[in-house]
């Protein structure tokens, strides 16, 4: 059983603007913490590729939530992870809650990198390891084909157990907040496994109009996302990176969600059915 810290501490949120940084900050507000919205355009700024902007925003700061842009296997990860870490230990930060990806090694070479700067600071590390958000078909870069109903993605057949970013944002909330997740690695899924076709069926249903799941090779992905201005090398290692983390290993639920929060994780259906809803109305 977990206990209550101080929610009047001051937290970092980095990627205050993005899918979960927004609702993470927006939960610590409510739970009375005193946030510090860090992104590129706030009052806290905050840059991943501006490292001179990461020790202003950490200093005086009791926690920080870590949300590595693009993707904590990215290239540059680690010396990021290393600097920001070693930052944090230099300002006080006492407890930080580091969001990965599942499945994904480079990333856990990342993690591994924070956790070896904090070194003997006495900082708190905790490390959620998320599965596909479900609101990557609403609010992410599948969300336009999805409108215009083609869900392309190099994904085949693969089955997905998609973890909805609010799911993981009461979790991420929780280990800010309570005792007793340091040093802890929290695996997050949804209840189920969905394959992508399965999901566009269940888009069609929520939508009002008809999804159809267009599988790609990598290759063709890759070329997709150029098509649409990403530059060659990030097409590249983007569509390398879902090509990898959908060849099947990352195919099983966890119970993580349940083990922090107490309850079962919400379920693609309800989501989409709520997501899709103020539309229909």
């Amino acid at each position: 059983m977990t206990t209550n810290t101080n929610n009047t501490q001051t937290i970092l949120v980095t990627g205050a603007n993005g899918k979960t940084g927004r609702r993470v900050a927006e939960r610590l507000t409510a739970r009375g913490a005193t946030v510090r919205a860090g992104s590129r355009s706030g009052t806290t700024r905050f840059d991943w590729e501006s490292v001179a902007t990461w020790a202003p925003a950490l200093r005086g700061a009791d926690a920080a939530y870590v949300n590595y842009y693009p993707d904590l296997a990215a290239p540059g990860a680690v010396e990021a992870m290393r600097t920001f870490g070693e930052l944090a230990a230099a300002n006080g930060v006492r407890r930080l809650t580091l969001l990965s990806g599942r499945g994904e090694p480079d990333a856990v070479r990342a993690e591994e990198a924070l956790r070896t700067a904090l070194g003997s600071s006495g900082a708190e590390l905790t490390v959620v390891r998320a599965s596909f958000f479900a609101q990557n078909f609403n609010e992410g870069a599948l969300a336009d084909g999805v409108a215009a109903g083609t869900l392309a993605f190099p994904a085949a057949g693969t089955a997905e157990p998609f973890i909805d970013a609010d799911d993981l944002a009461d979790v991420v909330v929780e280990t800010l907040t309570q005792d007793g997740h340091a040093g802890l690695v929290h695996e997050l899924t949804g209840p189920r496994l969905v394959t992508f076709a399965e999901a566009a069926a269940v888009l069609s249903a929520a939508s009002g109009h008809e999804v159809t799941y267009v599988p790609m090779s990598e290759g063709e992905y890759a070329s997709l996302l150029q098509e649409f201005g990403v530059p060659a090398p990030d097409a590249q290692w983007l569509s390398a990176l879902f090509a990898m983390l959908l060849d099947g290993h990352n195919a099983f639920v966890t119970d993580g969600v349940k083990r922090v929060l107490g309850r079962e994780p919400r379920d693609f259906t309800a989501f989409a059915t709520e997501a899709w809803a103020a539309t229909r109305a």
